[in-house]
């Protein structure tokens, strides 16, 4: 109980803020590539998606736990961290990636199954994470969860358009 207490009390500010800042710069890079700002209200749109305001609120709370996550596994500072973080910044420049396919390009199949592969890929890296320090895996659960909604949502736009 004591460690639990006091998991946050040796958090190191610098590498915590580093960690948080690329998360969210795969965000920027993500709206950058995609121009997702304008498409998204010209799809046809299946009655549960959400409005486009949603999306970045929630994509920068799920960065901001990306990076917490991230942060945690840094720090332990072994080998299975190192591998894990690999598989960390592969999955997070595969989501950069998807905004450019579904809304640069227009693909909205491929999309589809890129957010498959993402889906993938985040859970190989909480199971990672999991092995080394299982609260960073929670923190990805919420993120888990939107990639699926995503992916029904993806799918349905494909439908759709």
């Amino acid at each position: 109980m004591k460690a639990g207490v006091f998991m946050f009390a040796n958090i190191k500010i610098k590498p915590l803020l580093i960690s948080i800042g690329l998360a969210l710069l795969a965000g920027i890079v993500s709206c950058l590539l995609g121009n997702s700002s304008s498409g998204y209200e010209e799809l046809i749109r299946p009655s549960f998606a959400p409005d486009g305001i949603v999306f970045p609120i929630v994509w920068i709370i799920l960065y901001i736990l990306m990076g917490i996550s991230a942060y945690f596994i840094y720090c332990q500072q072994s080998c299975k961290s190192k591998n894990a973080l690999i598989f960390y910044f592969v999955q997070l420049i595969v989501n950069s990636l998807w905004t450019f396919f579904f809304f640069g390009l227009q693909m909205y199949l491929f999309g589809f199954w890129w957010i498959i592969l993402l889906i993938v890929l985040v859970s190989i890296t909480m199971f990672l994470f999991y092995k080394i320090k299982p609260f960073s895996a929670y923190l990805l659960i919420p993120y888990l969860i939107w990639l699926i909604f995503a992916a029904v949502l993806n799918y349905n736009i494909y439908l759709l358009n």
